[in-house]
């Protein structure tokens, strides 16, 4: 769905540019008609585009092979359209389910409290993170905080997930922690 979104960009762009063109065009013929298709050779155009469709009209080879090129035509265009009309789906992270419904939360702000959590942890200097939703509920929490060289990294590690624990045990979140030494000029707060 990414790369049909991302192709339906591209040639959005490109019709576009191709629309301006042709209207530029519509817009030198209106002042001059008779001058512009005398000028732009389309009588000649018309005679080799011509032969062109006879060729196309009789049977063999070729009009297999403009038959077949005509429905990849027609297949792109429809998934052209796939990837500009499908909505493109919310990644939430489902906390609780209930007979009642679905408690979900988007990723960015569970991400923010899992960095304000994190960086209340003794001995952390600055903490990313990064959330992402499981199948079946629940999701994983991913942490990357730093630590100043005077404090090791094993109790670092230990604070930072007993800071999570009151955002991993209720959501059904698996909290992954790495703690690496931060960049220097970085205090602990």
């Amino acid at each position: 769905m990414i790369l049909l979104r991302a192709l339906v960009r591209v040639v959005s762009v490109l019709l576009l540019v191709v629309l301006a063109l042709l209207g530029l065009a519509v817009a030198i013929a209106a002042v001059n008609p008779a001058g512009v298709a005398g000028s732009a050779g389309l009588p000649e155009f018309r005679d080799t585009v011509g032969g062109w469709f006879d060729d196309l009209e009789a049977s063999g080879p070729i009009a297999v092979a403009s038959a077949l090129a005509g429905l990849a035509t027609l297949f792109l265009g429809l998934l052209l359209l796939v990837g500009l009309l499908v909505p493109r789906r919310e990644r939430l992270v489902q906390l609780d389910t209930s007979e009642q419904g679905a408690l979900s939360a988007r990723r960015r702000p569970l991400s923010q409290m899992a960095v304000h959590l994190a960086e209340q942890a003794r001995g952390v200097t600055h903490a990313r993170t990064k959330v992402r939703p499981g199948r079946r509920g629940g999701g994983r929490l991913l942490v990357r905080a730093d630590r100043p060289r005077t404090a090791a990294a094993d109790p670092t590690r230990d604070a930072v997930v007993e800071q999570l624990t009151a955002l991993t045990e209720p959501f059904k979140l698996k909290a992954r922690v790495h703690v690496r030494q931060g960049e220097r000029g970085r205090r602990v707060q």
